[in-house]
């Protein structure tokens, strides 16, 4: 969703003395300034440059940032894994995860509580791909709602894990989104969701492009996005142990 792959120069991880955690340091092809951001999965500070940045320059900038680095680390969520008795987001509300000895391989969503039957040593996998699927379902039904309003055609829908997108579009018009999207309020996947589809019309993220994704999304975009950023590092602590 933020980059695409040929706007990437070239990415490489520098271990820089007096920061915790490598630096991987990537060359955006439109990139006018340097950019921080703590990747929380990957365990890397990763650091965008623009093309003819100085490697030695962007990597002394960001030991500057020590201070912001180490607060990033320090707000980080815990860890949720997916274990009974643990509440997680689901569009956007509490839900807890309970374990049924007495069900068969079952699943009943009541209330805020999913109950889950089967052997208690597969529960964690059995609840991820029932989240799976119920982003699959609801992602797809939303892809084919916003498409036809478009007049555009989306090939194939699926969803995955990435570290650090939450959808990506190809030009032959198969989407991808992260499964998390289901654990984040409907609005938000909605949003993710128009910025993939314009991406149907419009592969950059220029102004055309952005008409349409405020068309498609239904008002404009900035309140969802900067919600989402704000909400996705707990969003991909779930399921982490």
């Amino acid at each position: 969703m933020p980059e695409t792959s040929s706007s990437i120069l070239s990415t490489a991880n520098f271990n820089v003395p007096g920061l915790p955690l490598p630096v991987a340091v990537t060359r955006h092809r439109t990139a006018r300034r340097m950019r921080l951001r703590v990747d929380h999965d990957a365990g890397l500070i990763r650091l965008t440059v623009p093309a003819r940045a100085s490697a030695k320059a962007a990597l002394g900038w960001a030991k500057e940032q020590r201070l912001w680095v180490d607060a990033q680390l320090a707000a980080a969520p815990a860890a949720v894994p997916l274990e009974p008795g643990a509440t997680i987001p689901f569009r956007g509300e509490p839900l807890e995860l309970v374990w049924s000895e007495t069900r068969r391989r079952s699943f009943s969503l009541h209330e805020g509580r999913l109950t889950v039957g089967g052997p208690r040593e597969s529960f964690s996998s059995a609840v991820e791909r029932w989240l799976r699927r119920q982003a699959l379902d609801m992602l797809s039904a939303e892809t084919a709602r916003i498409a036809a309003e478009a007049g555009v055609v989306v090939r194939s829908v699926g969803v995955g894990d990435p570290v650090s997108r939450w959808g990506s579009c190809t030009s032959s018009g198969a989407i991808r989104y992260s499964w998390r999207l289901i654990l984040a309020p409907p609005d938000l996947l909605r949003f993710v969701v128009a910025h993939e589809v314009a991406h149907r019309l419009h592969l950059d993220h220029g102004p055309r492009f952005k008409a349409v994704e405020g068309k498609l999304f239904g008002r404009p975009v900035a309140e969802a996005r900067a919600l989402l950023r704000e909400l996705a590092p707990t969003l991909r602590a779930v399921g982490r142990s």
